[in-house]
C-alpha cells in the first residue's frame, strides 16, 4: 500500500508572556476550534502556533496508521515528501516555519543576520544565536496588525529630532547635524549618517536614556492631562510602550522606523539586516526555520547592542515601500501568492467564497502545510483512503505532488493559507 503522504497534524502553542490573554487570542481560538479537547485559560497568554518540525515545537501526526510521532520524525523517514529540489537544496529539511502569532505587548526591536553572519555568531556565542542559518520572515495580517520595519525618510527622523529635544539629546548635536548635512548628499553618505545617529541613540547611557524618557513621558502626560488632543501616532505609541517596558531605549527607536499598520491580508517581508518590531494584533508568519535574533531593546532577552548597530541595513524608506504585495494567481480566481525572494518558503492566500462546494488544492512539487483560518471542510485526496475533516484552526501537512479536494461542509467563506517552498 502507498504511504500516507496527506494527513492532519496537531501543533505547538507557545505561551509567551507578550501573547494575547485567553480567548481574545486568534492562536487560542483556533486552537480550542479545532481540538474540542482544549481548554483555554482565560488569564493565560496565547502566543505563537507553530507549524513544522522545529526542535521546540515539532507537530504531532493526528494519524493511527502511522508509526512516526512528530512531523520531524516522518520526513526524515520519508525525504522524498519534500520534492527533489526542496530536498536536496535543504539537506533533507523542511525549510521553514509557519506560523499564528497573536501579539498583545510589544515584541523586541530586532534584526536577522545574514546566513555569513548567522554562521560567524553561532561559532562565538552559541547559547545566543543557537544555529548558523539566516531567518528571513514574513508576516500577513489576520486582523489589523501594527509594527515598526525597516528606517523612516531622513527627513522624518529630522523632522523627530527638532520636535522632540529628548531624542535630539541622546543622538547628540554632531550626529543630528550630520544627518541634516546628509540630506542633500549621495545615499552613501545618509546611510553612514543614519548609523551614526542610530548608534550613538543605542549605545547611549542607561542612566542618561531613563532621565530622557522620563521627561518625554511627562511632557507627553501632562499635554494629554491638559485636554490636547493626542494627534501624534507616535506620543500615544511612545506612552505604551514605555508602560510595557518602563525606561527602555526601544521606546526611542519609533522615531528612527517606520510604523506600519497592516490591514487583514497586508503583509511585510523582513529580509537580513532590517530592524523591526511587531506591536500588537493577529498575523500568519512564516520564516526560515532558525532562531537567529539580534535584540536591542523591548526584550527582557539578551541583547547585543554592537552587533545590531553593525548589521543593520540603513537605508531609509517610506513606510509604503515596506508592504509586500502579492500576486494575484492567472489560473485561479481565489488564490494570492506571496512568494518573497529567498528560496525558504513562499506563502499562498486563498479566499474561497461559500458558493463554491469544491475546491482543489493545486499538487506542487513541494511539501507543504495548510491552515484554515475560516470555514470547515472535508479533505480527499487519490492517495488516501476516506476523508479528512478540517475546522477552522485545522492543520493538514501535503507531501510533494499531492492533490487535495476540499468540499466545503457549510456555505460560508473559506480562508485558507499555505506555506511551501517554491524552487
Amino acid at each position: 500500500m502507498a504511504s500516507q503522504r496527506v494527513f492532519p497534524l496537531s501543533c505547538v502553542v507557545q505561551q509567551y508572556a507578550w501573547g494575547k490573554i485567553g480567548s481574545n487570542s486568534e492562536v487560542a481560538c483556533l486552537l480550542a476550534s479545532s481540538d474540542p479537547l482544549a481548554q483555554i485559560s482565560e488569564d493565560k497568554p496565547y502566543a505563537e502556533l507553530w507549524m513544522g518540525t522545529h526542535p521546540r515545537g515539532d507537530a504531532r501526526i493526528i494519524d493511527n496508521s502511522i508509526s512516526q510521532n512528530t512531523l520531524g520524525q516522518w520526513i526524515a523517514d520519508n525525504q522524498n515528501c519534500l520534492g527533489t529540489k526542496v530536498k536536496d537544496t535543504f539537506n533533507g529539511k523542511l525549510p521553514f516555519l509557519f506560523k499564528v502569532l497573536s501579539v498583545e505587548t510589544a515584541l523586541s526591536i530586532q534584526a536577522h543576520p545574514n546566513k555569513e553572519l548567522a554562521a560567524k555568531l553561532h561559532i562565538q556565542a552559541p547559547q545566543h544565536y543557537p544555529d548558523a542559518n539566516h531567518k528571513p520572515e514574513m508576516a500577513i495580517a489576520l486582523t489589523s496588525f501594527q509594527g515598526l520595519c525597516g528606517f523612516r525618510p531622513v527627513e522624518e527622523i529630522v523632522t523627530f529630532l527638532k520636535k522632540v529635544p529628548e531624542f535630539q539629546s541622546l543622538v547628540g548635536e554632531d550626529a543630528t547635524e550630520q544627518l541634516k548635512q546628509s540630506m542633500s548628499g549621495d545615499p552613501a553618505a545618509m546611510a553612514s549618517a543614519l548609523r551614526n545617529c542610530f548608534s550613538h541613540l543605542m549605545k547611549s547611557e542607561k542612566k542618561v536614556v531613563v532621565e530622557q524618557l522620563n521627561l518625554l513621558v511627562k511632557r507627553i502626560s501632562q499635554q494629554v492631562s491638559a485636554g490636547n488632543s493626542m494627534d501624534d501616532i507616535c506620543g500615544k505609541l511612545l506612552l505604551q510602550l514605555h508602560q510595557q517596558y518602563p525606561g527602555d531605549i526601544g521606546c526611542f527607536a519609533i522615531y528612527f522606523l517606520n510604523l506600519l499598520t497592516l490591514k487583514p491580508g497586508e503583509a511585510m517581508f523582513l529580509e537580513a539586516n532590517v530592524p523591526h518590531a511587531y506591536l500588537k494584533g493577529d498575523c500568519v508568519e512564516c520564516m526560515a526555520c532558525s532562531d537567529n535574533t539580534v535584540r536591542a531593546g523591548l526584550t527582557p532577552k539578551f541583547i547585543d547592542v554592537p552587533t545590531l548597530c553593525e548589521m543593520l541595513n540603513y537605508t531609509p524608506s517610506p513606510s509604503k515601500d515596506r508592504l509586500f504585495t502579492p500576486t494575484r494567481s492567472q489560473d485561479d480566481p481565489y488564490l494570492s501568492i506571496y512568494d518573497p525572494p529567498v528560496p525558504d518558503f513562499t506563502v499562498m492566500k486563498m479566499e474561497v467564497p461559500g458558493s463554491v462546494t469544491e475546491y482543489k488544492i493545486l499538487a506542487l512539487d513541494s511539501a507543504s502545510i495548510l491552515l484554515i483560518v475560516q470555514g470547515s471542510v472535508t479533505a480527499t485526496t487519490p492517495t488516501v483512503q476516506g476523508e479528512i475533516p478540517l475546522q477552522r484552526g485545522g492543520v493538514l501537512f501535503i507531501g510533494a505532488n499531492e492533490s487535495v479536494s476540499l468540499k466545503l461542509s457549510l456555505p460560508t467563506d473559506l480562508l485558507i493559507f499555505r506555506a511551501c517552498c517554491l524552487l
